[in-house]
């Protein structure tokens, strides 16, 4: 097949940004597998405590994190547009957004147990789940922050070391995880609370990494983004929260979407529970890839709009979909032909106690295996229009799709067919193929709007 030189150049300068990236996701999912492996050898208890805690704090985060993703495409069109000035001031921006994103959620999370008990919970679950967020918040702003100096160096196409800050990390929590909650090495046996304080702990090593990097290396340091630290740019400030508000808003509603899917399938049974928790698994291990390929596709696609370059925009953009279907297919394959050998990495699949388990896992990977293609679609996609500062007309289609077609069609399907379990992996399929279509073709319009 014969690809023309400029698409060759965008292969390599797509795949070679978006595969340190895409590791780094997989290091920071496995953060919470540590956990959840750790506090686990405590008993049901503790994990429920943990489960509770970290679902609250995960809202929260989400919140803020989705508005700090503004801060690599309003960087990199500044970076492409050769104002190192502008894009200072907006990573400069973004610290400040982190910082107070930071205390406001330091704020709303403190009265965890008033807010568990207000949701129905047991008195002794929110007790021990308040430990858990009581210790993990103090990590909030340097975890912010660290996200924030992540954009600045993906921008400048140094992904490596991301990469290494993140594996710094994950090596931290699991030895603070292993200390802090057994009480080993001299440390006290903490327990849950050991799950947050090891949060706390490692999202500070990581901020000490990342502002290390960003003071020290060679392609960073000359653009001074920490120093004037107080100096103001009210502009850049509303920029942030001009495209960051609708990307959070977009991610919070997909979230809601996958929440409610699992707590329909409470309504069904612990079985189809367990078989969701492992299927949903296995399909948010794979996401990690497209993300990761995303966060490249809106550093490249920055670049081009920043040097008024559409042509290399629409590029980029394609490249990143291309790329990122095909690797898809990988883990759509794997679901689609060998779903048991994926579900015994989770159960024994030999236990006559697991059968149900088992077949409706087998079941729902299935669906899963068209999911996978439409999700990283979707996933790139809103990446590729976050290059573009064009969050606003995502944020609706997610609506759309997640909300207003893809619940009711999941709740329908699960409560009155015959579909029960399926009926909600359907749903999921039918609101993440729609987006997936929305977004390829704002881009599509996007780009040739541009071009003409």
């Amino acid at each position: 097949i014969h690809i023309e030189e400029p698409w060759r150049r965008e292969i390599r300068a797509t795949t070679r940004l978006a595969g340190p990236l895409a590791a780094t996701q997989l290091a920071q999912f496995s953060l919470t597998l540590t956990d959840t492996v750790m506090i686990g050898r405590l008993g049901g208890d503790a994990l429920a405590a943990v489960g509770l805690g970290s679902t609250l704090y995960i809202v929260v985060y989400l919140l803020c994190l989705g508005i700090l993703a503004a801060v690599p495409p309003l960087a990199a069109q500044a970076h492409g547009a050769q104002n190192p000035r502008r894009m200072r001031r907006i990573v400069r921006q973004g610290l400040w957004v982190a910082v107070i994103l930071g205390i406001l959620s330091i704020a709303a999370l403190w009265p965890a147990q008033r807010i568990f008990l207000l949701l129905g919970q047991s008195p002794d679950l929110a007790a021990v789940s308040q430990e858990y967020v009581r210790a993990a918040i103090w990590g909030i702003v340097p975890g912010l922050c660290v996200i924030c100096l992540r954009g600045f160096i993906s921008v400048m196409e140094r992904p490596g070391f991301i990469l290494i800050v993140m594996l710094a990390g994950f090596t931290v929590n699991a030895l603070a995880d292993y200390a802090l909650i057994f009480g080993v090495w001299g440390f006290p046996k903490l327990e849950v609370m050991g799950v947050g304080l090891a949060t706390t702990v490692t999202n500070i090593v990581m901020c000490t990494v990342i502002i290390a990097i960003v003071i020290k290396a060679k392609r960073m340091r000359r653009y001074h983004v920490l120093n004037r630290y107080w100096r103001h740019d009210w502009t850049a400030f509303r920029d942030i929260f001009r495209v960051g508000i609708p990307i959070s808003m977009m991610i919070m509603m997909e979230h809601s979407l996958f929440a409610s899917a699992t707590f329909m399938m409470g309504n069904l049974g612990t079985a189809e529970v367990a078989a969701h928790t492992i299927a949903l698994n296995l399909a948010a291990t794979s996401f990690m890839i497209p993300l990761g390929i995303g966060q490249a596709a809106v550093v490249r696609v920055g670049l081009a709009i920043g040097r008024q370059d559409p042509d290399g925009g629409r590029r980029a953009g394609w490249t990143a979909l291309a790329v990122g279907a095909l690797i898809m297919l990988l883990p759509a394959l794997l679901f689609g032909f060998a779903p048991q050998t994926l579900i015994g990495l989770f159960i024994d699949v030999d236990a006559s106690t697991n059968a149900t388990v088992l077949t409706l896992g087998m079941s729902y990977l299935t669906i899963a295996a068209f999911f996978q293609l439409f999700d990283g679609i979707q996933c790139i996609a809103a990446h590729i229009l976050r290059g573009f500062q064009d969050t606003r007309t995502p944020m609706l289609a997610a609506g759309l799709s997640y909300l207003i077609i893809g619940f009711p069609s999941a709740f329908f399907m699960a409560f009155y067919t015959s579909l029960a379990g399926d009926g909600i992996w359907w749903g999921l399929l039918i609101a993440l193929g729609l987006v997936a279509v929305f977004l390829t073709l704002r881009f599509h319009r996007l780009t040739l709007q541009a071009q003409n």
